[in-house]
Order: structure tokens, then sequence, then C-alpha cells
């Protein structure tokens, strides 16, 4: 099975974010699902406006850049509200521009998140999957992954800690690695 590069946005710029916990959990079982996760940061980006259009600051082209390099994006994503945080939903403004210009077009997707409430992130992640269906990106569609965080849910060292876990989540990244390869 070859390797493929998925970069990994978290939507949270939270210190300490449940959802960077559960990304970096995530990121140890990604070569066991011929992974190798690069992260891209979202914290530096300001907010998007059409006046960025004609000349682009250095860091939203290397945002864009950043995408543009991967084979795939693995999102995970907190629930504020009942949708996407702030951040989240600026950064994909970044990806998305100038009109006409989106990374985000055929860019092989998965999408996560995790909370400690018991529907998890399920409304969060329904909005962000509207959002990047409608920018071309194809998603990995089931399963579909809702993680809710208990006490016991890490090990002292951040990995998952259920077995039965750490399964299913690899094979949710195994889908993400048969989307990429679908679409090379």
């Amino acid at each position: 099975m070859a390797d493929y590069t998925v970069g990994l946005i978290v939507g949270s710029v939270s210190e300490p974010s449940l959802n960077r916990r559960f990304a970096e959990a995530l990121v140890r079982l990604a070569p066991g699902a011929g992974l190798v996760v690069r992260d891209i940061p979202i914290a530096e980006l300001p907010f998007y406006g059409a006046q960025y259009d004609k000349d682009f600051p250095t860091v939203g082209r290397a945002f864009k850049d950043a995408i543009e390099n991967v084979d795939g994006l693995l999102i995970v994503t907190p629930e504020y509200n009942r949708s996407i945080p702030g951040v989240l939903k600026n950064a994909i403004d970044w990806a998305t521009r100038p009109a006409g210009h989106s990374s985000l077009t055929g860019k092989p997707t998965a999408v996560t998140g995790a909370s400690k409430g018991v529907i998890s992130t399920a409304l969060a992640q329904n909005h962000l999957k509207a959002i990047l269906v409608a920018q071309g990106a194809p998603l990995v569609g089931a399963p579909e992954v809702y993680i809710r965080i208990t006490d016991d849910f890490f090990t002292e060292d951040g990995a998952i800690a259920n077995e039965g876990t750490r399964e299913f989540l690899t094979a949710f990244l195994q889908r993400l690695h048969e989307l990429i390869r679908r679409w090379q």
C-alpha cells in the first residue's frame, strides 16, 4: 500500500484543545492506514476579505500551497453553537479564494471531530461537509466519525485507549487512503 501525504487541519485554536488532542491521537494511527500527516495551521490567517484577492498575503499563499501540496485532507473540528468554529470557516474562505481558484476542488477529504457531548460534533460536521461538497471536495462518506470523549478515552501518553476505537478509526483513515487512491 502506497503512502499518501495528508494535510491535517484542526478547526480549533483553543488552548487546550480537545480536538487537537484527538487529532494527535489520529496521527499516531495514520501509518497503519498508509498515511503520512502534515499539520496545516490556521491560527495565523487574518480574517479573509475580498481585498486580498488581488494580492494574497504570504500567510494566505502558504496556507493554499500547503493544501495544494498534499494528496488529501483530514479535518478535525469541534462544534461551536451547532456549527463549525469561525476560525475554521475563515480558513476555508482562504482556501477557496480568489473565486475560481479553490484549493479544495478535487481534494479528497475526511471529516471528524470530538466533544464530551452525547451527539459529539454531528451538526458541525454536517455543516462542514455541505461547505466542502459545494467546493468540489470528494468526501469520505462512511463511516461517519462522531467521537465522544470520556475521561478514559486517552491513555496517559495521549493514545486512544480502547482497541475497538483504534481499529474503527484506523479503518476510517484507510477509507481516506482509498479515496485518495481513486482520485490520483
